[in-house]
């Protein structure tokens, strides 16, 4: 059996890590119908667009999809084609495993925590309103009505929407995975104490729902402490859930823990669809180098693997990374210490040292 997957190369070194992932997929003995289609700042002149109609279609018929990453730009031009992509698909899960692997620079070699990330709410959403604007003068004007609170007329202004349906299938997802998964634990991130109509909604529910959870501990940290904690003592965390800006923020604080945003690879998941990508940029000053490690993305393989039910094969791959990682001989230059990185290897040998491991 084959199965049908659409493949996203992406931008920037984005290409690079899809040939890379492709290729230590395929060396799994899995089999794959890849249908190749194009996102981003490469296609724009083409399609008028950076996420041209037929890549959402492509992905709602295949309903899984492995993608590289995508450029976005920072404080103008188009949204980011992440974001687009999980709003009009409803991937209303991100999720983010931080993993440590023997070999790696870091300080804590035993992480195993995973970040369940609300997709399509909060201040994410991009309910925005450009200072200046009508639309905003507008809003602050409904504001200062109905709230009695005094806005600054040179303000822009975004919208924070958490809504009960929201956070109830997030939080039902977390526990959901921890069950499935043997996970101990789940605790729910927020600022309810300062946000209460927000946050003190995800809070209320969230709690909520852990009661219909009670072979899994549940309890609830507010965001700021959370960090303190994940840098002195992450081995406590299990399953982490949390609203979009939060989950935003602590899955690279995770990734960091663990080695960097090279070893962080990302889910995200809807009812219909599940899209794989690694978590990092695109990174276009290093497109075309063979320089970039291409194992989040390849460890964004492993779960799309799991995803599919491969979980022997899965299981495989992750053992053939974790042994390249641990040898310490064939990986890239953000794995080695600043006075080895002239021993780094390429992102396609970092897939020729993996597809050995695999036999």
């Amino acid at each position: 059996m084959a199965y049908n997957v659409t493949l996203i190369p992406g931008d920037g070194i984005g290409p690079e890590l899809t040939e890379a992932t492709r290729r230590v997929l395929e060396a799994t003995g899995v089999k794959f119908n890849w249908d190749i289609v194009n996102a981003g700042v490469d296609v724009i002149e083409e399609y008028g667009t950076p996420l041209p109609d037929h890549v959402i279609e492509s992905i709602r018929t295949n309903k899984v999809a492995l993608k590289g990453p995508i450029t976005t730009p920072v404080g103008y031009g188009f949204r980011s084609v992440n974001v687009s992509m999980r709003k009009i698909l409803d991937l209303y899960t991100c999720l983010r495993p931080c993993k440590s692997y023997a070999g790696t620079p870091t300080i804590f070699n035993d992480i195993d925590l995973v970040i369940v990330r609300e997709n399509t709410e909060d201040l994410y959403a991009g309910i925005e309103f450009e200072n200046g604007t009508p639309e905003a003068a507008e809003i602050i004007q409904a504001i200062e009505k109905l709230s009695g609170n005094k806005i600054r007329k040179d303000s822009g202004i975004s919208i924070k929407p958490i809504s009960v349906t929201g956070t109830e299938r997030i939080v039902r997802f977390a526990f959901e995975y921890a069950r499935a998964n043997n996970r101990r634990k789940v605790t729910a991130l927020h600022k309810a104490n300062i946000m209460k109509f927000t946050d003190g909604l995800f809070l209320a529910v969230a709690r909520q729902v852990a009661e219909k959870y009670p072979d899994i501990e549940f309890e609830d940290r507010i965001i700021d402490n959370m960090t303190m904690q994940m840098v002195k003592n992450p081995a406590q965390f299990d399953v982490i859930v949390c609203p979009n800006l939060y989950g935003d923020i602590i899955s690279d604080l995770g990734a960091g823990l663990v080695g960097g945003l090279g070893l962080a690879p990302g889910a995200n998941i809807g009812d219909e669809a599940a899209l794989f990508e690694p978590t990092h940029g695109s990174a276009p000053k290093y497109k075309g180098m063979n320089k970039a490690n291409p194992m989040a993305q390849m460890l964004s393989g492993v779960m799309m693997l799991r995803h599919l039910g491969e979980n022997e094969a899965a299981q495989r791959l992750d053992a053939a990374i974790a042994a390249v990682i641990k040898e310490g001989k064939r990986i890239t230059y953000d794995l080695l210490p600043e006075d080895k990185r002239s021993q780094a290897v390429g992102t396609s040998q970092v897939a020729d040292a993996i597809i050995e491991k695999l036999g």
